[in-house]
């Protein structure tokens, strides 16, 4: 079957609305029969796709989300950070900021901490006087930090694809993400101040001390997690079942944010996420095996060395395509469907994958709040009962702050490259 009739299919598919996870597996289905090769060989592909390790660790991280989510994990964290910095200007907006950056830590899921930390945060923003959208925007810009801070959900499958280290491009997400909490916490301080917002009385020592306490069991477990992997101790698998079996202790036994008989609920939802995301992986690794067995890739290798394009041009192109789709598509599809495409290529351009992990997850990231499809945009206005528009409102100077981002990162290497060129050699 010719490239041109598999692209207009799919692209029809996805222009009539059919779930991404629909269009990969159908295309996928009509390649087959038209090719004359039997249904039984597309299904033999998404076994051996479904086959590794690292896939076997995304359900047990969207299961570790699900507990903190509902088990008053993302509560403890808030007071934490609360008492350490919201007395400050912006205070309770750079709490966000800092508590999602800690669940990002344990959970790897954006969508799960902008639900999270929105459901709690949201209200007590509103409450304390900050202004509806800013609330909105703190909130869904802040959980966009999921799929960067390490462990990541979104690195895990750029690593299945590209194989690649994992341990590398969590590390590599490291300082990006801590730049980017940077970012937004100074935005919303300088906010803050210009519109004098209020501020929280700082806390006394009695106060500082027992939330702290407090919160040491939840502090525990991003370092139990990334220790296992970085020790060597466990396997990125093997530290995702440990997350979700600390996560599920914590909230039953420890924060009691929920009660045991809610254990199965909590777990059904959790199982519902992952499987939506095993689906779409399984289908995409059917429709990119064809991708790769087409040509397709060493057509492209061939065209852009023909075009002489330079690395930034190259690069910035790539920024603006992922943007695009970013719009329309989710995380997961992006990635599993332009990645195959386009990883052939960096070598004759001299880009490092491990940085244009990072590039790509940045995109993702702004993909999340950008509309029409931004995940993270529909989670806050079902969690605040505020429109679409007023969460459009809101994430747009968080937009404009992301693209300055994405620019920085795309044109700055060692800001990915750093930290994993001092653990690892031949990072860079």
């Amino acid at each position: 079957m010719s490239i041109s009739l598999v692209l207009i299919l799919f692209f029809v598919l996805l222009a009539l609305g059919v779930p991404i996870y629909l269009v990969l597996g159908g295309t996928s289905m009509v390649i087959f029969m038209v090719e004359g090769r039997p249904l039984v060989g597309m299904a033999s592909q998404i076994v051996d796709g479904l086959n590794s390790q690292l896939l076997m660790a995304i359900p047990f991280f969207v299961l570790a989300a699900a507990f903190m989510q509902r088990g008053g994990i993302a509560r403890v964290l808030i007071d934490v950070a609360d008492v350490w910095v919201g007395w400050m200007h912006g205070g309770l907006g750079v709490v966000c900021v800092i508590a999602c950056t800690v669940f990002a830590a344990i959970s790897g899921s954006s969508v799960a901490t902008a639900m999270a930390m929105g459901t709690i945060l949201i209200p007590e923003m509103v409450r304390r006087g900050y202004p509806r959208p800013l609330a909105l925007g703190v909130v869904g810009a802040s959980g966009t930090l999921g799929i960067l801070i390490p462990p990541s959900l979104a690195l895990l499958l750029y690593a299945l694809i590209a194989e690649e280290s994992v341990q590398r491009l969590f590390l590599a997400g490291v300082v990006p993400g801590l730049l980017q909490a940077a970012l937004f916490a100074g935005y919303i301080m300088l906010i803050s101040r210009r519109e004098a917002l209020p501020r929280r009385t700082r806390p006394d020592a009695g106060e500082f001390l027992r939330q702290n306490l407090r919160a040491m069991p939840a502090l525990s477990l991003p370092v139990i997690v990334l220790g296992g992997i970085y020790s060597g101790i466990a396997t990125i698998s093997e530290a995702a079942i440990v997350s979700a079996l600390v996560a599920f202790l914590l909230t039953a036994f420890v924060y009691r944010g929920s009660r045991l008989r809610d254990t199965l609920r909590i777990a059904a939802e959790g199982m519902k996420s992952a499987t939506s995301v095993m689906i779409i992986v399984a289908t995409a690794l059917v429709f990119g095996h064809w991708v790769t067995e087409s040509g397709l890739p060493a057509q492209l290798v061939d065209f852009v060395v023909t075009q002489e394009l330079k690395t930034w041009q190259f690069l910035l192109a790539i920024n603006v395509l992922l943007l695009v789709l970013g719009m329309f598509l989710e995380v997961a599809a992006v990635m599993l469907i332009t990645l195959p495409l386009l990883l052939p290529l960096l070598a004759p351009l001299g880009i490092n994958p491990i940085h244009f992990a990072i590039v790509m997850t940045v995109n993702m990231e702004l993909a999340l709040i950008t509309p029409p499809i931004g995940l993270n945009l529909y989670v806050l206005s079902s969690i605040s009962g505020a429109g679409i528009g007023t969460v459009v409102r809101g994430v747009l100077p968080f937009i404009v702050l992301m693209v300055l981002l994405v620019g920085l990162i795309t044109y700055v290497p060692d800001l990915s490259l750093w930290l994993p060129s001092l653990f690892f050699e031949g990072v860079r």
